[in-house]
C-alpha cells in the first residue's frame, strides 16, 4: 500500500485550499527555476528514466512522446503543448479532482513539460460540463501569472511561456487528440487522418504534443524526488503511482492514488471497504473506463492493476476507471447502455463507426430483451470486428470492445434470454423492474 509520504496528489480530496499559497505550502512551485535549469534534454531523459507512461488511456511512454518534438522551433512555427482535460470517458473522474483541488500541480507541470519540449504555450482543453473546475483553473492560472510564474520570464528563468484555458462543448470525441486540436482551432471536433502526427503538424499546423492532465501534473514531483523514486513503484514497464477511480458496487466508491500493479483485491479491500454483499457477489469489472472489455470476477480477483496485467486478460488499464458490477447487475443491459453512448458520441466521419455503432446498439437492445435469434450473437461479433480497427480514431474500437467482452465471457446469459423468450418463459429483468 502506498504510504502518505509518497503521494504526489496530497490535496486530492480538497481538505485544504487550492490557492497558490496553500499549493506552495504543499511543495508546488518550489524553486521551479532550478528544474528548468536542468535543461530540456535532461528533463526528458529523467522522465524517460522514471518509466512514466501516459495516464490518459493508451499508456505511451511520456518521455519518448516529448522527445518527438523538434529541437529548434522557429518564431514562425512555434511548438505547443495541449493538455487533455476533456475527461468524458464514462467512469473516469480523476482529472477533475486534480483541477478542482490541486490545479497548481497541473499548471507547474505545464510549464516544466512545455519547457522540455521547447513549446511557446500550453492550451488546457477542459470538458465543458466541468463548470466549477474550469472556474478554479481560470483563477489558478491568473494567480500564477500575478506571481510571475507564467508569462514573460516565467519563474525568473528567462523563458517566456503562456497557459491558455479553453472550454469544450460537451463532445466525447474531442478527447481524441486530433479532434481536440480541430476543436481548439474553432472547427468541428472530428479526428484527423494520421500522418501527419501532431508532433509534425498539430495545432495551427505547428508541432504539438497532447498529454493527459495526470501525466503532466506528476512531472515536477518526479523531477524533484528523482526518477528512481517514481520507478520504485509498480512492476517492470508499469512504473509509478496512479490515480484509480473506483465506482459501482463497492461499499465506498472513491478516487485514490496507489502504486501501479497493486492487486485488484487489495485495491478494493483497502480503499473501498470491499465489494457490496461480499466477494462472492462480484460478477464482473470494467477495469479502465467504459471502452475496455469487462473481466469476469474469477479472472480479475488477483490481477495486478497495470497495463500489462490487464492486457493479459484481454482488457486494459485505460484511465484506471474501475467500474465494479455485482450479481444484481443486468450485464447485457449495462453493455447495451454503453453501446448507446458510443452511438450517440460518434462524430459520423467514418462509415464503419457512423453506421456500425447504431447497428450494434439496436442488436444489443434485442439481445437484452431476448427478442433475437441465437445466430445473431455471432453476426454481432463479426460486425464488431468490421468496426474495430477500421476507423480514423479509436472510437470504433471503444464501441466494439465492450460488446466483444460481453460475448466472450457472458454468452450463456445472452443465449438464456433468447431461449426463455422463445419458450415464453421468465420475463426479462427490465420488464420485472417495470
Amino acid at each position: 500500500m502506498l504510504q502518505d509520504k509518497d503521494r504526489i496528489f496530497t490535496n486530492l480530496y480538497g481538505y485544504q485550499s487550492w490557492h497558490l499559497d496553500a499549493a506552495r505550502a504543499r511543495g508546488a512551485w518550489d524553486n521551479t527555476k532550478a528544474l528548468l535549469e536542468l535543461g530540456p534534454d535532461t528533463i526528458i531523459d529523467r522522465i524517460k528514466a522514471s518509466g512514466l507512461r501516459g495516464r490518459g488511456g493508451a499508456g505511451f511512454p511520456t518521455g519518448m512522446k516529448w522527445s518527438f518534438m523538434p529541437k529548434n522551433p522557429t518564431p514562425e512555427r512555434p511548438s505547443f503543448l495541449v493538455i487533455n482535460a476533456d475527461e468524458s470517458e464514462p467512469g473516469s473522474c480523476k482529472d477533475r479532482e486534480i483541477i478542482r483541488h490541486d490545479p497548481h500541480l497541473l499548471i507547474e507541470g505545464a510549464l516544466v513539460a512545455g519547457f522540455a519540449m521547447r513549446a511557446r504555450a500550453a492550451y488546457i482543453y477542459i470538458r465543458g460540463e466541468y463548470i466549477r473546475e474550469a472556474e478554479t483553473l481560470f483563477a489558478a492560472v491568473a494567480e500564477a501569472y500575478a506571481a510571475g510564474l507564467l508569462g514573460k520570464n516565467a519563474c525568473g528563468s528567462g523563458y517566456d511561456f503562456d497557459v491558455f484555458v479553453h472550454r469544450g462543448a460537451g463532445a466525447y470525441i474531442c478527447g481524441e487528440e486530433t479532434a481536440m486540436i480541430e476543436s481548439l482551432e474553432g472547427k468541428k471536433g472530428q479526428p484527423r487522418l494520421k500522418p501527419p502526427f501532431p508532433a509534425g503538424a498539430g495545432l495551427y499546423g505547428c508541432p504539438t504534443t497532447v498529454n493527459n492532465v495526470e501525466s503532466i501534473a506528476v512531472a515536477p514531483t518526479i523531477l524533484r524526488r528523482g526518477p528512481e523514486w517514481f520507478a520504485s513503484f509498480g512492476a517492470e514497464n508499469n512504473k509509478g503511482t496512479k490515480l484509480f477511480q473506483i465506482s459501482g458496487h463497492v461499499n465506498k466508491p472513491c478516487v485514490v492514488e496507489e502504486a501501479m500493479s497493486i492487486p485488484f483485491r487489495e485495491l478494493i479491500e483497502k480503499h473501498c471497504g470491499g465489494i457490496r454483499g461480499g466477494w462472492d457477489n462480484l460478477l464482473a469489472v470494467i477495469p479502465g473506463g467504459s471502452s475496455v472489455p469487462l473481466v469476469p470476477a474469477a479472472q480479475i480477483m488477483d490481477c495486478p492493476m497495470d497495463f500489462d496485467g490487464l492486457r493479459a486478460l484481454g482488457s486494459g488499464l485505460g484511465t484506471a476507471a474501475v467500474i465494479v458490477m455485482d450479481k444484481s447487475t443486468d450485464i447485457v443491459r449495462a453493455i447495451s447502455r454503453l453501446s448507446y453512448f458510443y452511438k450517440h458520441e460518434s462524430c459520423g466521419q467514418c462509415t464503419p463507426c457512423r453506421e456500425g455503432t447504431g447497428w450494434m446498439w439496436r442488436v444489443m437492445e434485442r439481445l437484452r430483451t431476448g427478442d433475437a435469434d441465437i445466430s445473431e450473437i455471432d453476426t454481432l461479433q463479426q460486425v464488431t470486428k468490421q468496426v474495430e480497427g477500421h476507423t480514423i480514431c479509436a472510437l470504433g474500437d471503444a464501441a466494439a470492445w465492450p460488446i466483444q467482452g460481453l460475448i466472450r465471457h457472458f454468452r450463456p446469459e445472452i443465449e438464456r434470454r433468447i431461449t426463455e423468450r422463445k419458450s415464453g418463459g421468465i420475463e426479462t429483468m427490465q420488464e420485472a423492474a417495470e
